[in-house]
């Protein structure tokens, strides 16, 4: 541009022309230089030695911007590792801060050259519009899986149920979290959905509450029935009781009395990964010994009174 501008105000003699026209330039140029060859090659030297001085420190800004640039991207991994941020979210972050502060280094570096840049942020500005409009649903994704690693909600290996689907986490990115169901199905959910949804972690606590409902007849003692439940629910040795902090003793009583029978709650505390475990264990021990202590299961029945006139 300088270089354009010196071959137009070298010849103002001339005739008029197009400041954009390269070749009217170059014929002005040629004029000037045959009228005065000194002044004119003394004018070009000087803005050549001009732009030449901006050229260097233009290429100074984007060296010491690019050393500043890669300082940054070592402090910011080195903050997310001491904090141990999610590697997919340190990695994003990290990857986000370099580009943007390299687009901002070269537009420094060219507005250096006294290049206009109004016109080239407006073009970066629509450019991201319309990447932006393109990739919403993308966008969504990368947003919800910030605010998944960011306040975690679950992480890789727990039991969780949400969308639908129950199974383990075995693996959260930036734009989705993998499920491996209890029948080895591998299920992919967006992040964007899953943020905006329910998450239930059965593994998210040390310690989970273990319910069971045992209906007996009608006629059976009730005391009898509670000493029995109670007694094998602390037979299991994976039962805890209110010696561990957050938890309580095992816990038996009468709840409803129902149309066929009448129902117990059982109620015990176990660490979460033993859950199922003595879920199942405790229904086979109920199955197999209330009949060895006399105590019947009940059956539906109806009770049909015919009366004659």
């Amino acid at each position: 541009m300088n270089l354009l501008n010196l071959l137009l105000q070298a010849a103002p003699e001339a005739l008029p022309v197009d400041p954009d026209s390269a070749k009217v330039a170059v014929q002005n140029f040629a004029g000037s230089l045959a009228s005065d060859p000194s002044a004119t090659l003394q004018q070009l030297a000087r803005e050549g030695i001009q732009f030449g001085l901006k050229v260097l420190a233009a290429l100074a800004i984007y060296l010491v911007g690019a050393w500043i640039i890669r300082r940054i991207k070592r402090i910011l991994t080195r903050v997310f590792e001491r904090r141990g941020t999610e590697k997919a979210l340190a990695t994003f972050v990290t990857s986000f801060a370099s580009i943007g502060l390299t687009v901002i280094l070269i537009i420094i570096t060219v507005s250096t050259l006294g290049i206009n840049t109004t016109s080239l942020a407006a073009l970066l500005a629509a450019g991201g519009m319309a990447i932006g409009m393109a990739l919403s649903g993308t966008v969504q994704n990368f947003a919800g899986g910030i605010m998944l690693m960011v306040f975690k909600p679950f992480k890789a290996g727990d039991f969780i149920e949400a969308q639908g689907f129950t199974g383990t986490v075995t693996d959260v990115t930036i734009v989705s979290t993998r499920l491996t169901t209890l029948d080895n199905r591998s299920v992919v959910i967006p992040n964007g959905a899953l943020s905006n949804g329910n998450i239930n972690n059965f593994s998210h606590n040390p310690l989970r509450r273990v319910d069971w409902t045992v209906n007996v007849k009608y006629g059976n003692d009730v005391q009898k029935c509670i000493d029995t439940l109670l007694e094998l629910v602390k037979a299991d040795g994976r039962v805890i009781g209110s010696e561990v902090a957050g938890a309580a003793d095992p816990f038996v009583a009468l709840s409803t009395l129902g149309e066929s029978g009448i129902s117990f709650t059982v109620r015990a505390w176990v660490r979460s990964e033993n859950y199922w475990d003595v879920f199942f264990a405790y229904n086979r021990a109920v199955y197999t010994e209330l009949p060895k202590r006399g105590i019947s299961f009940p059956y539906p029945q109806l009770d049909v009174h015919i009366q004659q006139s």
